[in-house]
């Protein structure tokens, strides 16, 4: 059932919290117009959280706490939220969060400030969850707003030690070239190095599938290797499933906003390294990318990846974002980081033990120089 509240009866703002997927459905055209106008990134557009809605294995196990505030009949701010379930605790978190780099909520500029508080307030007087986890919050975030010192309703949110670094090559360049002809010597050797131990192999070719090749056999591929990735490391990820239809429908929801961008390079006609990027912002993103172990001699992946950071400097784009995650290749490339931050708060006695308990275990990782100092 959906919760729908005026503020007060001299005020135009009305709040409503999305529990259903049927009145998910019905605010699509109200969500994308104020996602179209507030220029919001694709994980809060209404076609990112409805696709993983849709085709998440545990719906069962989940449930929708959408905060929306409307002025009127327009929609002015969206707060994309579910409840999920791990270790034994419910998690209040942003929808589709596992495929979420930046959380954040939309908000237009005509909304008030005590709207959002009190939105958020009422999601947490619904209860049904034992922390409030918000993280992957670039500086700027919106949402900011909510959980400031002056919040006079619902749960207070504190930073939490969880952090991550957003690694980008931004700068101006003339050229792709001249971004390559920047890269360390070592660098610029291994990448000719690369090519040649491919082309030993057969004819290769870097290129930008076009809007209307089909996707699934590219998508198959990469669902293909990036399984053997994780096995070869003993991991698990639902977006990679055999048959399962989460990654084709948040690729389709890229490509309905025209935003998406797949790269792939090939060695005789076979996909030998796959990107699945996206633009907005005036910055490419990288937000899958993967390689067949078979060439890793010649480091396909990184071949792909300094392709496509040439190919976007020469189309204009100032930044190549690869969003979360700080593994070393990117680092390698990196001219700047940026800190993603983690807020929480514990609604009921068991997240109060739970967040203590996690206090706890990071004072002991600083006392024994294995982390940060804990802050929540």
């Amino acid at each position: 059932m959906n919760t729908i509240v005026s503020i007060d009866a001299s005020s135009a703002e009305r709040l409503e919290v999305v529990r259903s997927a049927d009145r998910l459905a019905a605010i699509e055209s109200d969500w994308m117009h104020l996602w179209h106008r507030t220029d919001g990134l694709i994980f809060q557009s209404h076609a990112w959280i409805s696709a993983w809605w849709s085709t998440v294995a545990d719906r069962d196990q989940r449930a929708l706490r959408i905060g929306l505030v409307w002025n009127g009949d327009r929609l002015v701010a969206v707060v994309p939220l579910t409840i999920g379930k791990r270790k034994g605790l419910r998690f209040l978190e942003w929808a589709a969060s596992s495929y979420t780099d930046y959380g954040d909520i939309l908000v237009a500029p005509e909304c008030s400030l005590s709207a959002l508080q009190d939105v958020w307030a009422q999601i947490c007087d619904a209860g049904g969850f034992d922390i409030a986890f918000l993280n992957h919050l670039l500086p700027g975030a919106a949402v900011r707003k909510i959980f400031t010192p002056d919040t006079s309703g619902g749960i207070r949110l504190r930073p939490n030690h969880r952090e991550e670094v957003s690694y980008r090559v931004a700068g101006q360049w003339e050229s792709g070239a001249a971004w390559f002809a920047e890269q360390s010597k070592k660098t610029r050797q291994n990448y000719r190095r690369g090519v040649k131990t491919l082309e030993e192999a057969g004819k290769i070719k870097f290129r930008l599938l076009a809007p209307d090749e089909p996707l699934q056999p590219v998508l198959d591929r990469l669902s293909a290797l990036k399984r053997r990735w994780l096995v070869e490391r003993k991991r698990e990820s639902q977006l990679f499933e055999e048959g399962a239809p989460v990654l084709a429908a948040l690729v389709d929801a890229l490509a309905r906003a025209g935003v998406l961008r797949i790269f792939v390079l090939e060695c005789d006609g076979a996909m030998v390294a796959v990107s699945i990027n996206f633009v907005q912002h005036h910055t490419m993103m990288a937000f899958v990318t993967t390689f067949d172990p078979d060439f890793s001699q010649a480091s396909p992946g990184m071949i792909l990846m300094m392709d496509y950071i040439q190919w976007s400097i020469d189309h204009g784009l100032g930044t190549v974002d690869f969003l979360c995650g700080a593994e070393s290749f990117k680092h390698k490339f990196a001219t700047q980081g940026v800190v993603l931050q983690s807020v929480l708060g514990a609604r009921t006695a068991q997240g109060s033990i739970a967040s203590l308990a996690d206090r706890m275990r990071q004072r002991v990782r600083h006392v024994r120089g294995r982390g940060p100092v804990p802050t929540s």
